[in-house]
């Protein structure tokens, strides 16, 4: 008897959980979920995933394919306008609208149905998620709603490299066969998976793989079977990869899209054949040709529903007549040779790059022959630096919207954010904003925030690597909404961005805005930085390790990316130019440097106090908060840093003009600051963060030469910049002891033996020596350590025709000198640029070695480069354009880098940091 009460307490207690319970779980809540008989596979994913969203509220969900509606209540009928499924059943609610494009409807009908309907597939599917979201939202499915929607822009993609921080042994830049011992990832359909479903969430609708040459990864030609990188077993997994994940894509409304670069042609190829796999300067030849043609065709047939981004520069001369013919005579009839094999008519659009070629001019020739022609443009190069682009970048990106159906907007590399966090929403959506209004974009191709080199791995510092899909969600979440509708309420935003972040760390609203400011107040720093300090948009270039300060009083030294302040960043002054008009009492003109060293320490102030008013109200996944506050002091230490550095090199600047010592006093102090500031900043990193940059290869070279992974973290540099400060001091103390201005001495260059095998002829250098042998035009000035040097006697109308070729043999390392002038003209070679030539520093040739070192008559100034050759028979093969050889020195003789001034722009300062 006693256990009765016991047994009573106990039923009374099983009946009040289940009906609690059924409060939040109603489990007799039935939905029926109807789609067309013969349903897409968008439809049925889009049915599938709303189902799972429905059971996980606690609805008893079933999914039935039928052409006729069923009859009863708690429907829920999902199709195209097209659907037989749909006839008669238009909801009341509507707008009335014509869907367009991947837009849908979602309303219930006069019998309480709900009804979704999509303008085609992707509508659907988009329908199925946008309600998904809603149940997941609220908890339930909606008792009122009426939706009409459809995206802003019409590609919205991702993109994922199939490439790796460092060189392959025996291979190139970009030369990375699709292998499990080279990308372990590529085989993991799980992640794959994932990173799918991630798009889809977001509604991306274009997924772009790059690669270098990946055909002989993913085919076997029939006339070129020896061009396979593969073995047979890698080569069937490909297939397999390929084909798995161009279907799940194409479920979630996702267009698999493979880029590629030209000319560049497979390693087992061009050994057959005595060739190099890429040769930026040689001219077309039918071979390769042939089998590039042939490649593409075969890739079309086989993989029908992938697309084409092509990159025509990079691995071929840059812009002229032959990217121009190789698009219209090589890549264009491979393609429609792949579509006539596979039976296709329609024709699948083309992307083509607008990188390192004349876009609008290969469009002109391209369009009369194939007319589904896509373009493709970088936002702001390399980096993300303004959401007020300008100048020839955005004329450019205007011209080709004009003519293409589709042109895309390519959000790239981010060099400058790497490797910290971002998520600005207010500074993305007015990117998205300028992409529209701005350039005329109506597609969106995203990089990862950072790490790009890497993937699909952080640089974080953690036993088990981050995945980028993870710790970037704010990254891929804000661009996918602004690309689907940039024209949002800021102050709903602000609001909506609160609420996921206080969702993602379990705190309130407030502290979630809270997270958002420190999001949008740091987002502020590195865009300023480097459109205002930076000498390049490129990723040669890694912001957050800071500039060295010959970097920041002689950009031009570095190959200064002038597009970069002309294009990419709002109308203001460079450092340089600041401190000229300073000491002319000139006024000054838009964004100054003084003013952006004020604005970067105030939005690290605001983030600080940010991310700490939230931290206290943080409750889940407070590790990952650790880190992105972390992050926010790594942006505050980053920008006190610079803040203090800049202060630095304009008094620096200032001695320049005054030649008083005083000024260079006034200097140190700030300088002595922003090492303090860095060796903050290494603190922060060091436990924190593998790396800084991804790329680890000699292309990066800025604020240091990377060679094999060095200079890749901030306790790297530390060093560095400690030197630099300590060699300052001694250069004060030095004139001040002295009063004389320079105590470096340059030794002249001394010849080294070569033996010239391509029949020019050489020249001594001095004033009045005649440099070509088809022009009179003599050296008016030229910088003592050059006097006497064999130059070599060129033909410079042959030089603008054909290139320069200059082949000669040595028993010792030497440095070919040349001269590049400094005028941008067809009629004058290019210097080496990393920006839009990946083979620019193969022979350490990137860098100027002396600037504005020689004058001829009636010419611009010339600066010289250094290109290194070993022993033996060696070629310098140079491109289109007038350029000087200055002649031979030893491997070892020192080069010590500095301005000689011959511009008439004053002296070299250079040497009081180095």
């Amino acid at each position: 008897m006693r256990k009765f009460p016991i047994f009573i307490l106990l039923c009374l207690l099983f009946f009040s959980i289940a009906e609690s319970r059924a409060s939040y779980f109603p489990l007799k809540n039935k939905r029926t979920i109807v789609i067309p008989a013969q349903s897409n596979s968008r439809v049925k994913f889009g049915a599938e995933r709303l189902a799972k969203s429905l059971s996980l509220v606690g609805y008893d969900v079933k999914i039935v394919q039928k052409d006729k509606m069923p009859a009863g209540n708690d429907l829920i009928v999902i199709g195209t306008k097209t659907d037989q499924l749909l006839n008669g059943l238009r909801a009341v609610n509507g707008t009335g609208k014509q869907l367009g494009k991947e837009g849908f409807s979602i309303n219930y009908n006069k019998n309480k149905n709900l009804i979704i309907e999509g303008g085609d597939y992707s509508g659907a599917l988009y329908g199925c998620m946008e309600l998904s979201d809603e149940i997941k939202t609220k908890g339930k499915l909606p008792d009122q709603i009426s939706v009409t929607d459809q995206p802003e822009m019409v590609l919205r993609g991702t993109c994922i490299g199939l490439q790796k921080p460092e060189y392959l042994p025996g291979r190139d830049v970009y030369e990375y066969p699709y292998t499990p011992e080279t990308f372990s990832w590529f085989y993991d359909k799980d992640l794959w998976i994932q990173y799918l479903d991630m798009m889809v969430e977001n509604r991306y609708n274009s997924l772009y793989l790059w690669n270098g040459h990946p055909f002989s990864s993913l085919l076997r030609l029939k006339d070129y079977p020896y061009a396979v990188e593969v073995d047979d077993a890698t080569l069937k997994k490909n297939e397999e990869m390929f084909k798995f994940l161009t279907q799940e894509a194409d479920k979630r409304g996702i267009w698999v899209i493979q880029m590629f670069y030209n000319i560049l042609i497979p390693k087992p190829f061009a050994e057959k054949h005595g060739l190099k796999t890429q040769d930026r300067n040689r001219p077309i030849i039918p071979l390769i040709a042939d089998y590039t043609r042939k490649s593409i065709a075969g890739f079309v047939e086989k993989y029908p529903n992938v697309g084409l981004l092509v990159a025509l520069g990079e691995a071929m001369e840059g812009v002229g007549q032959d990217d121009i013919d190789w698009f219209t005579k090589t890549i264009i009839p491979g393609v429609k040779d792949g579509l006539k094999a596979a039976g296709i008519k329609n024709e699948p659009p083309i992307v083509l790059r607008a990188h390192d070629t004349h876009a609008p001019s290969v469009m002109k020739a391209s369009l009369p022959l194939y007319k589904n022609l896509y373009t493709e443009n970088k936002f702001n190069g390399e980096a993300l630096t303004t959401y007020t682009p300008r100048g020839s970048w955005a004329e450019l990106h205007r011209e080709l919207s004009a003519v293409a159906p589709v042109h895309i907007a390519n959000v790239h590399i981010l060099a400058n954010l790497e490797p910290f966090r971002y998520g600005s929403a207010d500074f993305i959506q007015k990117s998205v904003q300028a992409m529209n209004k701005i350039y005329g974009a109506k597609g969106l191709h995203l990089y990862p925030q950072s790490g790009y080199w890497d993937w699909p791995y952080t640089a974080d510092k953690i036993t088990e690597r981050q995945l980028q899909v993870d710790r970037d969600w704010i990254w891929y979440k804000e661009w996918a909404r602004y690309a689907w509708n940039s024209n949002r309420d800021r102050i709903e935003e602000i609001n909506y961005w609160g609420q996921q972040l206080a969702g993602k760390y379990g705190t309130d609203l407030t502290a979630g805005k809270a997270i958002l400011n420190a999001y949008e107040e740091s987002g502020e720093i590195s865009p300023k930085l480097l459109r205002r300090y930076g000498i390049t948009d490129g990723n040669r270039q890694t912001l957050t390790l800071g500039m060295l300060m010959t970097q920041l009083i002689n950009p031009y030294r570095y190959g200064l990316f002038t597009l970069m302040y002309e294009s990419e960043a709002p109308e203001g002054e460079m450092i340089i130019e600041y401190a000229e008009k300073e000491w002319k009492k000139q006024g000054h003109i838009g964004e100054t440097p003084v003013q952006i060293a004020k604005e970067v320490v105030e939005h690290g102030k605001k983030a600080l106090a940010s991310i700490n008013e939230a931290a206290p109200k943080v409750s889940k996944d407070s590790e990952e908060f650790r880190r992105l506050k972390n992050d926010i002091y790594c942006y505050d230490a980053m920008a006190n840093f610079y803040a203090e550095k800049v202060k630095s090199a304009l008094w620096v600047l200032r001695y320049k003009y005054s030649n008083d010592v005083s000024d260079l006093q006034k200097a140190l102090p700030f300088l002595e600051k922003s090492v303090d500031y860095y060796a903050n900043l290494v603190k922060l990193t060091e436990n924190e963060y593998l790396y800084a940059n991804s790329m680890q290869t000699k292309q990066r070279k800025i604020p240091m030469r990377g060679v094999d992974k060095t200079f890749i973290h901030w306790k790297e540099m530390l060093p560095v910049f400690t030197k630099e400060l300590n060699h300052f001091k001694r250069s004060i103390d030095s004139l001040k002891s002295s009063g004389s201005g320079k105590a470096n001495v340059l030794k002249p260059f001394k010849n080294a033996a070569v033996k010239i095998l391509s029949g020019h002829d050489s020249y001594i250098i001095n004033k009045d020596a005649q440099v070509f042998i088809d022009s009179v035009t003599k050296i008016k000035e030229v910088t003592e350590q050059l006097i006497g040097l064999k130059g070599v006697k060129l033909n410079k109308a042959q030089q603008i025709k054909s290139g320069t070729t200059l082949k000669f043999s040595t028993t010792a390392p030497v440095k070919v000198l040349v001269g590049f002038f400094t005028k941008k003209d067809r009629s004058y070679l290019a210097a080496p640029e990393l920006e839009t030539d990946a083979s620019a520093n193969n022979y350490g040739q990137s860098e100027i070695k002396i600037s504005n070192a020689l004058v001829l008559d009636g010419y611009p100034p010339v600066n010289i480069h250094a290109y290194s050759f070993g022993v033996g028979t060696n070629t310098l093969t140079l491109g289109k354009g007038a350029c000087v050889i200055l002649g031979f020195i030893s491997e070892g003789q020192e080069m010590r880098i500095y301005n000689a001034g011959l511009d008439g722009k004053g002296k070299d300062i250079d040497w009081l940091f180095e």
